[in-house]
């Protein structure tokens, strides 16, 4: 007989055997048995964590000879057939390959029919986030008026991606990650029936690499048996999943420990020899390093102990390093393995990565954190920072003798110590200069023009390559000038990534075809346009007010400033000196 993979042996066949769902699967029952179900529900949650498995489930408890019930019998014809998908009232659909708006228009067409075998026609549309628009707005009108004998059971990873209007006329049921301890017992159950001896510390590490999700664990657990028989070993679980035990990490640890980068890039060498992969290696570090910051920061977690098995080598590592070490580790380690996404060369930025920690570790990680030794004594500092007041209000007098405006507090630099703001003033200024051409040129016609149209260039961006329109969508087209497009985004990250020369080449290519004018793009964050557009209103205030000052009243400006000037510092650091 031909071997069935072990997720689709145990995939659960009534509510009781879901894992992890108890929430969902309490609220379900409970409908069922005072007959309160609904036309239409949404099923939402990280892969492999029962969402499709529960759907077939509900199709069948509603159409059980013995019910509706809270659960199916499994034993009469209409919960076989469904089981076996023979049943046609009970119809899924995959919305990844059949995601246009004629599938669903024919889905619509037949609803108003009755089912000819079972009480509802049940239609399961799995990953319903990949139907185009049209598509849901097919689907949108029979949701708003179903006839009463059909059930729509929509599945998503990606609820973000349907429209409000969808997700409000249904149902929703947010499916969590399956707990550590929750994947264990149902992984030891299986290998109980299947008469597989695992050691516990493999069990463990099969669910910690499947992220919470069962049916993920269920298929390394049916890869490693594959390897290794009937008798599964932690080092085979490593071996087969490019995972690295816990003593190669001790040993990778210690080298960074003693800035000893040889022996670091002969452990990443040896890594790559036996088939890891530079990505899971990194993931693996980060992984480890968090272990060490828990161990050091709350030894006694629940959180600590589900993950680890024998804590005691964790707890002499985490010994060595202070925690601060650990946290700047840590953000050195998630900069780089964000940039191997977009590397060639992973391995290379694994090494490089690796070689900071040494460099990094003990002398500038501890210059980060603020190490005792390099902080200045309580005297030194005062002095300090009465210099840079000093400094502060030289630069000020100096600004405010050229009828320069000062930057409101938290333009441009963010916040920040109070002293430190008004040292922003001059960046800013130097900002507005750049921006003067596009501030002049937001309310002209071919801003307007491009505003009207930023849809379209959307659309065409998406049409062309969606992962460049997810990240093109953030931003909000602001100013047309000097052939330039100025594009103002809220996230850091969506702007840095539409920057990539091959995203914007393309981006560029599809705004001169839809605009119908050459423009480049250039970018800036919202909060600095806006910033910018602020401070030019007040210059501009500023000049009008000084055109209505009569000859006889001096001081009306000068008050003006010493206004700002308060606003700025504070009444405690602002002294007023007659000339």
């Amino acid at each position: 007989m031909a071997h069935i993979a072990l997720y689709r042996t145990w995939r659960p066949q009534a509510f009781r055997e879901i894992v992890g769902q108890k929430h969902i699967v309490q609220t379900l029952q409970n409908s069922l048995r005072e007959g309160r179900f609904t036309h239409a529900y949404l099923f939402n949650g990280p892969r492999g964590t029962g969402k499709t498995s529960a759907a077939k489930i509900l199709a069948k408890a509603v159409n059980c000879l013995k019910g509706p019930a809270e659960e199916p019998c499994n034993e009469c014809a209409n919960c076989i057939r469904i089981t076996e998908g023979a049943v046609m009232d009970v119809v899924e659909i995959d919305a990844a390959s059949n995601r246009g708006v004629e599938e669903i228009r024919d889905i619509r067409d037949k609803v108003k029919y009755a089912p000819t075998e079972v009480r509802h026609k049940v239609y399961i549309i799995d990953e319903v986030h990949m139907l185009t628009t049209e598509a849901f707005n097919a689907l949108l009108k029979t949701l708003e008026e179903p006839p009463a004998h059909v059930m729509f059971i929509l599945a998503t990873t990606e609820p973000h991606k349907i429209p409000a209007t969808i997700i409000s006329r249904c149902q929703r049921f947010d499916f969590r990650r399956v707990s550590l301890d929750e994947q264990v017992e149902r992984l030891r159950e299986v290998c109980r029936e299947e008469n597989i001896e695992a050691e516990e510390e493999a069990i463990r590490f099969i669910a910690r690499l499947s992220d919470g999700g069962m049916r993920d664990a269920l298929s390394l657990l049916d890869q490693i048996m594959a390897f290794s028989g009937k008798t599964i070993a932690y080092d085979d679980v490593v071996a087969i999943t490019g995972g690295m035990a816990g003593d190669q990490f001790e040993k990778l640890v210690h080298a960074v420990k003693r800035r000893d980068v040889g022996a670091v890039l002969k452990l990443v060498d040896d890594f790559m020899q036996e088939g890891k992969s530079a990505d899971k290696c990194m993931e693996s570090l980060l992984y480890y390093f968090r272990d060490l910051l828990m161990v050091k920061m709350v030894p006694g977690s629940q959180a600590v102990t589900d993950r680890i098995i024998d804590i005691k080598p964790f707890a002499e590592v985490a010994e060595s390093f202070t925690t601060q070490e650990l946290i700047s580790m840590i953000d050195t380690l998630n900069y780089y393995q964000t940039e191997m996404k977009y590397s060639v060369q992973p391995q290379t930025l694994l090494e490089v990565a690796l070689m900071k920690l040494c460099s990094t570790q003990g002398g500038e990680a501890s210059e980060a954190g603020g190490a005792r030794a390099a902080e200045p004594a309580p005297d030194g500092l005062i002095n300090q920072l009465k210099g840079r007041i000093q400094r502060l209000e030289e630069q000020l007098s100096q600004l405010l003798k050229q009828g320069v405006a000062p930057a409101a507090p938290n333009s441009f630099g963010g916040g920040g110590a109070s002293g430190a703001r008004p040292a922003s003033a001059p960046v800013a200024i130097k900002k507005i200069e750049k921006l003067d051409g596009y501030l002049e040129g937001k309310d002209t016609d071919e801003t307007r023009e491009a505003l009207q149209r930023w849809s379209q260039v959307l659309g065409r961006v998406k049409e062309q390559k969606i992962t460049i329109h997810a990240w093109l969508v953030d931003g909000e087209p602001v100013s047309v000038s000097g052939g330039n497009l100025l594009v103002a985004f809220k996230s850091s990250m969506h702007r840095e990534t539409t920057e990539k020369p091959a995203n914007k080449q393309l981006i560029e290519q599809v705004m001169n075809d839809v605009l119908g004018t050459p423009l480049h793009l250039v970018t800036i964050m919202m909060k600095d346009w806006k910033a910018a557009a602020e401070q030019a209103k007040p210059a501009e205030a500023a000049k009008e007010e000084l055109k209505l000052v009569a000859e006889d009243e001096p001081n009306a400006v000068k008050e003006e400033w010493i206004h700002e000037a308060i606003q700025m510092f504070g009444e405690d650091l602002v002294k007023i000196k007659e000339d």
